[in-house]
């Protein structure tokens, strides 16, 4: 029997309407735009402020997207996987609207949380239910409404967040494509630096927990930063070494896009120069579980059939980690 891997056959995205400008973000806390684009490199992002709208209605739209680019019958999909923090509710999952939402009657469906790295964590999961043999389509979505949980009287996190969603189309090959390898870690250690103080379980929402800013993302920036650089470079080091990957035939890295120093960290790691990395930080700030399908989305014109991919992420837990996929087809339509 030939062996069955995991290949990505197409891809969807979507981003919302509204720009929020450095600009913006100055007249809201004491920042600007030269200190916002030095020490994180975001120049805008989307915000989805349509009152009554969260997290499904743009993987809604990145996967309607998705599904008429690639043809896609609703009743052949088998799984649908949402990785996202900001789900629309703590019950049903984000995944079970979406079923509802594009008509799919014969998938079963679930949310991924793993914080920036649930995509990541993500594309793993849907390869392994592929090579299983059981299932032949899956729908893969990362997308989060960050703007619900950021603080805008927080000068220090405000500037790096933004809102967006892209899925993933995952199907079955025999060919040498797909999802090759993975590294994926998880610590624990990182609760204290990066969290939500209040909302879950051991803190319910209450009139203290909301008068006291405890629903907002709580970040220690310095202890991050230290964290992601150094656990994202060494996972991308390992996968390459693992694979006989290198400068020369590595394609392109698609960091986790929460920081551009940490991405030229990653960068300089790998010894490869910047143009083999996926950007788009500057347009869209971290979209959280977002970030890497939005820079397929984004860059899939340039993609080729065979190339080799690295995806890396870092995120609360901690959680990290590097997926080495061989692209499936070739991006750019004639």
């Amino acid at each position: 029997m030939e062996k069955i891997n995991a290949v990505i056959t197409g891809v969807g995205g979507y981003v919302p309407d509204y720009v929020l400008t450095n600009d913006e973000i100055s007249k809201m806390v004491d920042t600007n735009d030269e200190w916002i684009m030095t020490r994180i490199g975001v120049r805008e992002r989307r915000i989805l402020n349509e009152e009554g709208l969260g997290t499904s209605y743009m993987a809604r739209k990145a996967c309607r997207q998705l599904m008429q680019k690639t043809g896609a019958n609703p009743d052949d999909i088998d799984l649908v996987i949402v990785a996202t923090t900001t789900a629309d509710y703590h019950f049903p999952s984000t995944a079970s609207i979406l079923c509802d939402k594009l008509g799919l009657k014969n998938a079963f469906a679930f949310d991924l949380q793993a914080a920036c790295s649930g995509f990541l964590f993500a594309i793993e999961t849907a390869a392994n239910y592929i090579r299983s043999g059981r299932y032949k389509k899956v729908i893969l979505v990362g997308a989060d409404k960050m703007s619900s949980m950021v603080d805008y009287t927080e000068r220090a996190t405000c500037p790096i967040f933004g809102d967006g969603a892209a899925a993933f189309m995952m199907e079955p090959t025999t060919e040498e494509l797909g999802v090759m390898d993975s590294l994926l870690r998880t610590d624990g250690k990182g609760l204290p630096f990066l969290h939500m103080k209040a909302g879950g379980s051991v803190c319910p929402p209450s009139y203290f927990t909301v008068d006291n800013h405890m629903h907002y993302i709580y970040q220690e920036g310095r202890t991050v930063f230290k964290y992601a650089v150094s656990n994202m470079s060494d996972s991308c080091a390992a996968i390459a070494e693992r694979n006989g990957l290198n400068k020369d035939n590595i394609n392109w890295v698609i960091p986790h896009q929460a920081n551009m120093r940490i991405i030229d960290a990653v960068a300089h790691r790998l010894e490869l120069p910047i143009e083999k990395v996926l950007i788009n930080i500057d347009r869209y700030g971290n979209t959280s579980a977002g970030t890497l399908p939005l820079c397929i989305w984004d860059y899939e014109d340039k993609l080729k059939k065979g190339d080799n991919l690295i995806f890396t992420a870092f995120g609360a837990g901690f959680t990290w980690g590097a997926v080495y996929v061989k692209w499936g087809y070739d991006g750019k339509k004639e």
